[in-house]
């Protein structure tokens, strides 16, 4: 049976309309919003309600599986069948174009004809030299040929170059639709400005083939390739300026050409942006008075400057040693390089202001529109910082794992003290560049030592970032991002798959919404961004509770009650309010006097009612610690055992007094501190 079907399947001729009548069956049966994997689609597709005129469910599907060969796999169902579409309607569109029988083939240069003729013959006279060499021969056998043999290979090419022109007119009149993305590349459309490097280069090209005239290509690029980055300021500029000019005139030439030619489809987006590189606009902005932007702080500023001094030490070092440097520093010489950091702050608005004035109202709009000068206002008084409108305030970042010590670092703590001693004349940066050349002096048998322990620590600094990466939860996502993705599938399918289009049609649709349509949204984004606060905070919690020194609460763990008597009045003093209108302070020192002036008989009376609710509570503990499965009785234990020492030591000062009547009101209020976090 299987046999047989298969036999009717390959005989079923599929005409084009067949196919698209295929494609549009598959649509139909899709859902709405496809935006799952293509293969899920395709496993959850029923070809029965796809199968049409004669063709039966299994047949529509072996068509699809041979159409879907030729097609882009990674997105949604959806999308394949309008690239499936635009294939069946023009399958040798675009770099295909070659692959059709009709496209006429390429004439071959002299060269080749030469090679060709004569390649068979040298394989011959030398069978043991590889392709590579052969072809070194004959091109320089070919180079060498005299004018009048070289004569028959270049008529031959002409004539062949003809009939292609002819055949290829004869296919554009054949086939004019498969030949329209090739007419908007016509060279009518105006020539693109050229670089300020391509223009130098073709500059000296001209000068070098004078006094060079055999040189080949790769001679030309091997003499000039490095001469340009050795090239001064001065003479950069020249080219940068020239470039800039003619960059100039073909924005103006290429707007009214897109003007007259509207059958292109062209528009502003296709003129080429800038013709120089972040170097050469860099370079250009200096010259013309652009100031350049100072550190952030006073530990860049030392940083910049300390490194001027570092050229013997290694690039991967100089940070570490820096920070170094920096911790050794006091206070005041801190604060003085932050000061002076802050005055070159307010120079640099100064001299930023300036520039801005001297310079056309576009250049303005580039310069204030780069990433680095984002947040810099023209004319204002100070820096502001910029504003991160996606981060929410309260989400703490997570820490980042510190890098860990260097071998050379380790070296330079070791020797350092012993230095300091034998050499107390030199100062920190002459110290640190002495180091430095100690360590490119040491033997690599004693460096061996020093980069163990440089891979035991790498090795701790990196399983410790893999496991803070693991831990942190997926980032928030913001109400236009929820939008986007899931109309992303219907806006690509509307480009033809052209993403950047596609990304700015969205954001346009996005920003002409009304409030009611982005609601749904925003809520969505709402529920994200107290997801990611929960699992963050669920994550950082116990090490929060832990470090801030409060005692961590286990669920369903009964209270702990006051250890002794003192604890118990103090908690009935701080409970009924009647010391609330004095500062803590104060307040836990008439705690402390009134309990001295408590008679004795009171004093046991709250002595019983403590020790009453430590048996209750041992009860109560017991039968808590029952309900828990072993390893969260274990986890218990454990952290307990790491408090029992400050609990005992907090308890014996509260029994002091309770016992002694001496005592300062400072000491009884740091007990009563001690209770109140118990009690808590």
């Amino acid at each position: 049976m299987n046999g047989e079907m298969d036999a009717s399947t390959k005989d079923q001729v599929w005409t084009q309309d067949d196919l698209l009548n295929l494609l549009e069956a598959m649509k139909v049966n899709l859902p709405q919003k496809d935006l799952a994997k293509y293969k899920t689609s395709e496993s959850h597709l029923d070809w029965e309600k796809v199968a049409f005129n004669s063709f039966t469910g299994e047949m529509c599907k072996q068509k699809w599986n041979e159409v879907s060969k030729v097609i882009r796999k990674f997105r949604t169902l959806t999308e394949l069948i309008f690239d499936a579409q635009d294939f069946i309607k023009n399958p040798y569109k675009g770099k295909k174009l070659k692959k059709h029988p009709d496209f006429p083939k390429k004439p071959l240069t002299p060269y080749f004809r030469f090679f060709i003729e004569k390649r068979a013959k040298y394989a011959k006279l030398h069978p043991e030299m590889s392709n590579l060499d052969l072809t070194k021969i004959l091109s320089m056998k070919y180079r060498g040929l005299p004018d009048k043999k070289k004569k028959k290979y270049l008529e031959d090419f002409q004539k062949d170059k003809e009939t292609f022109g002819h055949s290829m007119s004869k296919f554009r009149e054949d086939h004019p639709d498969l030949v329209e993305s090739m007419a908007k590349k016509g060279s009518n459309v105006p020539e693109k400005p050229r670089t300020p490097q391509q223009l130098w280069y073709s500059h000296e090209k001209k000068a070098f083939l004078k006094t060079h005239a055999d040189a080949t290509t790769k001679d030309i690029k091997d003499s000039l390739g490095k001469q340009w980055t050795q090239l001064s300021d001065k003479k950069r500029l020249k080219w940068i300026a020239k470039s800039l000019e003619m960059h100039k005139a073909y924005e103006e030439v290429m707007k009214g050409f897109i003007e007259t030619h509207p059958e292109l489809n062209m528009s502003n987006e296709d003129i080429v942006k800038s013709t120089l590189t972040k170097a050469e606009r860099h370079l250009k902005d200096k010259s013309d008075g652009r100031p350049d932007k100072p550190p952030p702080n006073g530990y860049s500023m030392f940083c910049a400057e300390l490194m001027s001094s570092m050229k013997d030490v290694p690039s991967t070092e100089r940070m570490v040693m820096c920070s170094q440097q920096w911790k050794l520093l006091k206070q005041n010489e801190k604060d003085g390089y932050q000061k002076r950091c802050e005055q070159r702050k307010k120079e640099y608005e100064v001299e930023m202001n300036r520039f801005l004035c001297s310079i056309s109202e576009e250049e303005q709009q580039r310069v204030l529109g780069e990433q680095k000068m984002i947040g810099f206002k023209k004319g204002s008084g100070g820096s502001k910082k910029k504003s991160r409108a996606k981060v929410s305030p309260t989400i703490p970042s997570p820490e980042k794992p510190k890098r860990p010590i260097s071998a050379m670092f380790i070296f330079s703590e070791e020797k350092r003290p012993k230095l300091q001693q034998e050499r107390p004349d030199l100062s920190d940066s002459e110290l640190t560049r002495l180091l430095a050349r100690m360590w490119n002096e040491l033997s690599d048998k004693k460096k061996e030592k020093y980069k163990r322990l440089e891979t035991v620590l790498k090795a701790e600094s990196v399983k410790k970032g893999q496991e803070e990466r693991s831990q942190l939860p997926d980032t928030p996502k913001t109400a236009q991002d929820i939008w986007q993705q899931s109309v992303i599938g219907d806006y690509l399918a509307r480009f033809k798959n052209d993403r950047p289009k596609a990304q700015k049609a969205m954001e346009a649709t996005w920003n002409t919404m009304e409030k009611k349509e982005k609601i749904m949204w925003i809520k969505k984004a709402a529920e994200d961004q107290k997801r990611y606060e929960r699992e963050l905070s669920e994550m950082r919690s116990p090490a929060t509770i832990i470090a801030s020194g409060k005692k961590m609460k286990f669920d369903g763990e009964p209270k702990k009650p006051p250890s002794n008597g003192y604890q118990k009045f103090s908690q009935e003093m701080l409970s009924n309010g009647e010391l609330n209108h004095l500062p803590m302070k104060e307040r836990m020192g008439e705690i402390g006097g009134r309990w001295q002036r408590q008679p004795q008989k009171e004093k046991d009376r709250y002595k019983k009612i403590a020790e009453e609710k430590q048996k209750l509570y041992k009860v109560e503990l017991e039968r808590w610690l029952a309900s828990l499965s072993s390893q969260e009785r274990n986890v218990y234990k454990e952290y307990n055992s790491q408090n029992e020492e400050d609990d005992d030591d907090d308890d014996e000062e509260a029994d002091d007094k309770e016992n002694k009547s001496e005592g300062s009101s400072s000491s009884d209020s740091s007990s009563v501190e001690t209770s109140d976090s118990d009690s808590d």
